[in-house]
């Protein structure tokens, strides 16, 4: 059984969400999921008057060493000026330590995000998330096309090859649509499947 964790920030509920869609994928596909978020690091005035939500109901990571206790690692953030938020890079900017030992050398990695609009930066975030993955020495999954539910113009949708997505829409009012959930635990079921096959 492969051990997952997935990985995320969320201002106000929507990364958090497709979290517990990426954890559903891993689970259903009869592997380990555990959700935890990266630490709040915006002053508290300032998350307060933004209307920020608490990531209630998971836990904050201990810290950066335990990635290494897991066998693929899904990472959530969302979109800022067309990268991962500043919350979730003072995450990964104090993984050196992992780094110097390879900690994460032949790990799976992967990534879902939320953004405001359809082109608010949803494949240069993922991007931005992956070349730390890439740098780790992580083996990455995107969503691929196995995944139909990204294709087509029927609908306003996130998906993208290179990770799960939902649109929040400018008010953040748009929630998750199914299509979206259902890439985001399309996606948890493929890492598991690949975490699985690459650890046997």
């Amino acid at each position: 059984m492969a051990r997952i964790l997935v990985l995320y920030y969320s201002s106000y509920g929507h990364t958090a969400k497709m979290a517990e869609a990426v954890a559903e994928g891993v689970r259903e596909a009869g592997h380990e999921a555990d959700i935890r978020h990266v630490p709040e690091t915006a002053p508290a005035e300032v998350a307060k008057a933004a209307g920020f939500q608490t990531m209630e109901g998971h836990s904050c990571i201990e810290g950066p060493d335990k990635l290494a206790e897991y066998d693929g690692i899904v990472v959530g953030s969302p979109t800022r000026y067309g990268r991962m938020a500043s919350q979730m890079a003072s995450f990964w900017d104090q993984t050196g330590g992992l780094w110097m030992k390879g900690a994460l050398v032949g790990k799976v990695g992967a990534v879902f995000t939320s953004t405001a609009s359809q082109h608010g930066g949803q494949e240069t975030t993922c991007f931005s998330i992956i070349t730390n993955l890439l740098h780790m020495g992580c083996t990455i999954v995107g969503l691929d096309y196995g995944f139909d539910g990204q294709n087509g113009v029927d609908e306003v949708k996130g998906g993208t090859p290179y990770g799960a997505s939902t649109i929040a829409g400018g008010d953040g009012s748009r929630q998750p649509s199914e299509v979206e959930l259902s890439g985001a635990r399309y996606l948890g079921k493929r890492v598991a499947e690949t975490a699985s096959k690459l650890h046997d």
